[in-house]
């Protein structure tokens, strides 16, 4: 049981918010040192977990790669490619089609094609701002920011690319039979119950839920261009109010004097 105190060590170091690298550090070696090991197998313990996990490390890798391809303008070319398939294409729209392909994808096993860091913040999110920008870009609170959306309505689009990624990944990847989830589910319930249930069987009682997820999240989805033309409606008046405003304090000012 003295063993487990290695487990109250990353209970401390979590609790006062250390940092998390070195939290589970120490607590490997607190936990090696009560089972009685010595430091050379302590560190050759660390090494074969590393090896045995390195694909857990593969972030170092594709973090420099996507921020390379953004500072050579990817999401500029992902604006100009939305700009070239046709006005019809609206923000709405285009984050339901890629909600079916995210689930599509997710249901043959392929998770990591998309996610944020992958897909959403380079490319989808910038071209559903695009979209947004193209249809609203008649009303002034857009054009005369640059061609730029306001603030808070590109956080809306940006917060939906990221929320269409995850109910996309979430419910189809419960479709795919070698999913962790669907192996851990059919173990134990074989194991405990002494049953012979497939991971077949799980992966088509998933399909229905994932076809009502699509329905629902898309319909919401089609709603939102309703939504970012209301938003940038009021933002426009408001801008219009305060510009009045402004004008009128300046011309009494000069009133004054």
């Amino acid at each position: 049981m003295i063993v487990l105190l290695g487990v109250l060590v990353v209970v401390l170091g979590f609790a006062t918010r250390r940092n998390p690298l070195l939290v589970v550090g120490v607590a490997g070696i607190v936990t090696g040192l009560l089972g009685k090991l010595s430091p050379v197998e302590i560190l050759r313990t660390f090494g074969e977990s590393f090896a045995s996990s390195r694909s857990v490390t593969i972030f170092a890798i594709t973090l420099p790669v996507i921020g390379l391809l953004e500072r050579n303008g990817l999401q500029q070319q992902a604006r100009t490619l939305i700009g070239k398939l046709g006005t019809k294409l609206t923000t709405g729209r285009f984050l339901t089609l890629y909600l079916l392909l995210r689930q599509l994808t997710a249901a043959v096993g392929l998770q990591t094609i998309g996610g944020p860091a992958q897909s959403v913040r380079p490319m989808i999110a910038p071209m559903a701002e695009a979209a947004a920008e193209r249809r609203f870009g008649h009303l002034p609170s857009v054009t005369g920011n640059g061609g730029r959306l306001p603030e808070k309505v590109r956080e809306k689009v940006r917060s939906h690319a990221a929320g269409t990624d995850t109910v996309g990944l979430f419910f189809g990847e419960d479709c795919f039979l070698a999913i962790g989830s669907i192996l851990l589910i059919t173990g134990l319930v074989n194991s405990t119950y002494h049953t012979h249930l497939e991971p077949l069987h799980l992966a088509l009682w998933a399909i229905p839920s994932a076809v009502c997820a699509f329905f629902v999240h898309g319909g919401r989805l089609l709603r939102l261009d309703r939504k970012l033309e209301r938003e940038l409606v009021t933002a426009n008046a408001e801008m219009t109010v305060a510009r009045e405003d402004a004008q009128r304090g300046t011309q009494e000012g000069e009133a004054a004097k």
